[in-house]
């Protein structure tokens, strides 16, 4: 095993405060790990949600992350999924109870213990995690997926989180041929659920405040576009949709949205509002519509959302920044000024 190393990373040092540089303690390689050196991180509205406390009490320092791509450094002597060299992605946990019903269905993202997560929480022995925005990572090779050789890794990175939220409801709901879908909000996660329901062969109908990214999502995939902001679109669109995928983290008029489902037509939040939302039953009620949510995907729908991504030659809109430029970022992906998601660079911290 190695010792334990220090390595530079970015970190929030008290909610709300800006990001800045620091070093942290990465812990030794065992017997199951493996030692990524971290090539790029993508920066989701998560990262921010959590640095500024808007989903509740953090811990701090933080270091956000959780859209990891980079390498294999060092593995430890009884890992036998990974080698020295290849290319890896973790995503939004690094541990679960591994015995769970959940767990043992693959599906470690509704852990019953709770799945570990890759930051802003505490691993098996009660130390905080750090996330991706660092050099290198320490994970069990268990909680680790292959990054296929077709896809770079700047553009892969994002599809760790952003890719698989948005793949895993698609996929759930039966999204393909014969499906209309829209998708609700043209951002990180949004821009991915076009590019995956189109490659997937549904009708995809992107709703957005404002026409303003119009030309951007037909080109991602879209066959339309409407203007949410626009009250007759709701009259225009209603009773068409199979599913719906909301993607936006602010609160919506629920009931306006199921009205745009057909009979058995489901509304699938994977955006978080940090502010409760409401809805009248009978909306739900009278067309037999469901009202659901879905959090990421487990590890091996990730390595299925990543080797499909790989084959439809499928990546992330990105702009790469510098690690010095992340908190600029912060403001600009809450000013919706981000097309379509920032990946760091990590070789600049």
């Amino acid at each position: 095993m190695t010792s334990l190393t220090a390595v530079p990373a970015y970190a929030a040092p008290a909610p709300k405060a800006p990001l800045e540089r620091t070093t942290i303690e990465r812990r030794p390689v065992g017997e199951h790990d493996i030692l990524i050196d971290i090539k790029f991180s993508g920066i989701c509205h998560s990262d921010i949600h959590q640095a500024r406390e808007g989903w509740g009490d953090a811990i701090f320092p933080m270091v956000p992350g959780h859209e990891i791509a980079g390498v294999v450094a060092e593995v430890g002597a009884g890992v036998t999924r990974y080698a020295v060299g290849d290319r890896v992605g973790v995503g939004c946990f690094v541990d679960s109870c591994r015995h769970c019903e959940y767990c043992e269905q693959g599906l470690e993202q509704y852990c019953v213990e709770g799945m570990v997560a890759t930051y802003n929480g505490r691993d098996k022995n009660g130390d905080p995690t750090y996330g991706g925005y660092s050099t290198h990572l320490v994970v069990d090779e268990g909680y680790a997926v292959r990054i296929p050789d077709g896809l770079a890794l700047d553009v892969a990175a994002p599809l760790l989180c952003a890719g698989i939220t948005t793949y895993s409801p698609l996929r759930h709901w039966n999204a393909g041929p014969g499906k209309r879908v829209a998708v609700v909000g043209l951002g990180g996660l949004g821009h991915m659920a076009v590019k995956l329901a189109h490659a997937m062969g549904a009708e995809v109908t992107v709703l957005s405040q404002s026409l303003r990214k119009k030309d951007d999502g037909l080109r991602l995939g879209a066959d339309r576009y409407y203007a949410t902001a626009d009250e007759s679109t709701f009259t225009e669109l209603r009773g068409q949709f199979d599913l719906i995928v909301s993607t936006v983290s602010a609160p919506l008029p629920i009931d306006a949205y199921l009205g745009l489902l057909k009979v058995d037509g489901a509304f699938v939040n994977v955006g978080a509002p940090e502010e409760p939302n409401s809805v009248n039953m009978f909306s739900l009620i009278q067309g037999r519509k469901t009202l659901a949510g879905s959090a990421i995907g487990g590890i091996p729908q990730t390595q299925e959302m990543l080797d499909f991504c790989a084959e439809h030659g499928i990546g992330a809109e990105i702009e790469l920044i510098r690690a010095d430029e992340i908190n600029d970022a912060y403001e600009r992906v809450v000013g919706s000024d981000v097309r379509y998601r920032f990946v760091i660079d990590t070789a600049t911290i």
